[in-house]
């Protein structure tokens, strides 16, 4: 009999253990649940930094990694509004590793891309790009990889390649059509300081810096009169020291001018279709 009751509370005892472990594990789910909960609630309100923290005290107590992916993947778009690139990435690598599925991998590879491109990283982007191209699982996402990597152009400025990338998606797209504007906008470099070598002031005067343009000219004919006349009156040692100190610092001066004039007139160009980009487009940004 004495043995029988034993039995009996042994059984009771076990099941009392089994009840109390699922009660305490179902009470730690809950807190993580909650937990959850709180940090996107944090994320949603745009309280980035503070969200990082509770996402991160989520990771510490989730002994069974159920939300390794999605907390994460949080913490790393939180850094990444931070403008955190590089912890940015770093989450992003764990969220990966813990990644199940190819739609969940593919979504992390390019939002890695997509933050190699923010911090200009172009070479970077451009290689993680071609992986993805070349990688079977992904062919039905060429126009996806073309679309960042025309992106990964325009921040680098070379509009005539992201021109190209976005024309395999469609002639028509929208920001194929912005290069082609931007490079049609553009200065060329080269072609200022050619006509400036010419016709001192022309490249002022093709970059629209009327004033400095008549200025160069104005001061060339002078020195270059000065320095003509003094050979013609025999005078030269003054020929010499005026066409080589003052005349050919002016000429010289006038072709770097030209040269300064249009790379600063192209980047007031690209600033242009950059503040379009952020205010105004309204197509997925990196």
């Amino acid at each position: 009999m004495i043995s029988y009751v034993n039995k009996i509370s042994a059984t009771i005892l076990g099941v009392l253990i089994l009840l109390l472990l699922g009660s305490s594990e179902n009470l730690a789910q809950d807190y993580l649940s909650r937990q959850m909960d709180h940090a996107d609630n944090l994320f949603n309100n745009e309280l980035y930094f503070d969200s990082i923290t509770e996402y991160k005290r989520l990771l510490y107590f989730d002994s069974t990694g159920k939300y390794d992916y999605d907390a994460n993947l949080k913490i790393a778009l939180a850094y990444k509004e931070g403008a955190k690139y590089d912890n940015a990435v770093k989450y992003f690598k764990k969220a990966e590793l813990a990644a199940k599925t190819d739609e969940e991998k593919y979504s992390i590879k390019e939002h890695v891309i997509r933050v190699n491109i923010l911090r200009r990283t172009t070479g970077r982007a451009l290689v993680l790009l071609q992986e993805l191209a070349d990688d079977n699982n992904y062919i039905n996402r060429i126009d996806e990889i073309n679309y960042w990597r025309g992106w990964a152009y325009i921040m680098a400025d070379d509009w005539e390649k992201a021109s190209l990338a976005f024309s395999v998606i469609d002639k028509d797209h929208p920001l194929k059509i912005l290069s082609d504007n931007v490079l049609k906008d553009k200065y060329s470099v080269n072609f200022a300081k050619v006509i400036s070598y010419i016709l001192p002031g022309a490249g002022q005067f093709y970059t629209g810096n009327y004033l400095s343009g008549l200025m160069s000219l104005g001061w060339n004919v002078l020195w270059g009169y000065l320095t003509i006349n003094s050979f013609v009156e025999d005078r030269a040692f003054d020929g010499i020291v005026i066409g080589s100190l003052l005349w050919m610092r002016f000429y010289r001066g006038n072709v770097q001018n030209a040269e300064q004039f249009a790379i600063e007139e192209n980047l007031k160009i690209s600033n242009k279709a950059y503040r379009y980009l952020k205010e105004d487009y309204t197509g997925l940004k990196p």
